[in-house]
């Protein structure tokens, strides 16, 4: 079974999942970040692979991906730095990346690379659902690696029970339409979006990110999906330390106030 089908299966709450960018703040310290996550209690990880003009993600997360790219880092050598992770740790491990690298690689070759060294699901946010369907799920469903798909605020009610049927894995619940970023609250207009969400029964279990850097954003996440993934307040802090394991901890930290 697929890990991120297996996590959902055992656990229906309370999950968390931490986004970093390969490559950053070092070019080879991506292996001991996802060690050092698992270790701290992660649930699920997302490695980003940097990309020149990453249209979803706000300006720490920008910024990780041009220091990464100046270090380095491609989606080749990170594949070679991920050999051998599956004797290392255990939880769902997920690329979040955007279509040209992959496209260079060959599709078919990344799935193939993907089974070989362990990824569960890729996030491709520029990817037409329309050539999801016809040209990447396919493929995709043949070496068992989980597409994931993302809805906003925006996305019809008609569209979010489509995605439903042909996805599996989880739902990606941006919170707002705007990019990536921490925020102090969610307002008014995000909650009654998850309550909209909620009220619709989807088969799929739902994780919330994009602004989650508090107790607050953490609880409504938490109150209102499976759980939360945290990307930009953790590439803050990865910066700030230079450090996996303190960036967690101060990580963690702040989720309490």
């Amino acid at each position: 079974m697929n890990r991120i089908n297996k996590l959902f299966q055992t656990k229906s709450e309370k999950i968390l999942s931490i986004y970093f960018c390969a490559g950053h703040p070092t070019l080879e310290g991506t292996r001991d970040t996802i060690k050092t996550l698992e270790q701290k209690g992660v649930d699920m990880i997302e490695i980003g692979v940097p990309f020149s003009d990453p249209m979803a993600d706000g300006p720490v997360i920008q910024n990780a991906a041009t220091k990464a790219l100046r270090n380095g880092m491609t989606l080749r050598k990170l594949f070679s730095q991920l050999d051998g992770i599956r004797s290392e740790v255990n939880i769902p491990l997920i690329f979040m990346g955007y279509l040209n690298p992959i496209m260079q690689f060959g599709f078919e070759n990344f799935c193939k690379e993907c089974v070989a060294k362990g990824i569960d699901g890729v996030i491709i946010p520029d990817l037409p659902f329309k050539d999801y369907l016809e040209d990447y799920k396919p493929i995709a469903d043949k070496y068992d690696i989980r597409i994931i798909m993302l809805i906003t605020p925006e996305t019809s009610d008609e569209r979010i029970r489509f995605i439903d049927e042909h996805t599996d894995g989880f739902i990606y619940m941006v919170s707002s339409a705007a990019t990536t970023g921490a925020q102090k609250e969610f307002d008014n207009a995000k909650q009654a979006y998850f309550s909209r969400i909620n009220a619709m029964g989807l088969r799929n279990p739902r994780m919330i990110g994009f602004g989650i850097s508090n107790k607050q954003t953490l609880e409504a996440a938490q109150s209102n999906a499976a759980g939360a993934i945290i990307g930009s307040k953790f590439v803050n802090l990865i910066e700030e330390t230079g450090d996996a394991g303190k960036a967690i901890d101060k990580l963690y930290e702040a989720l309490k106030q």
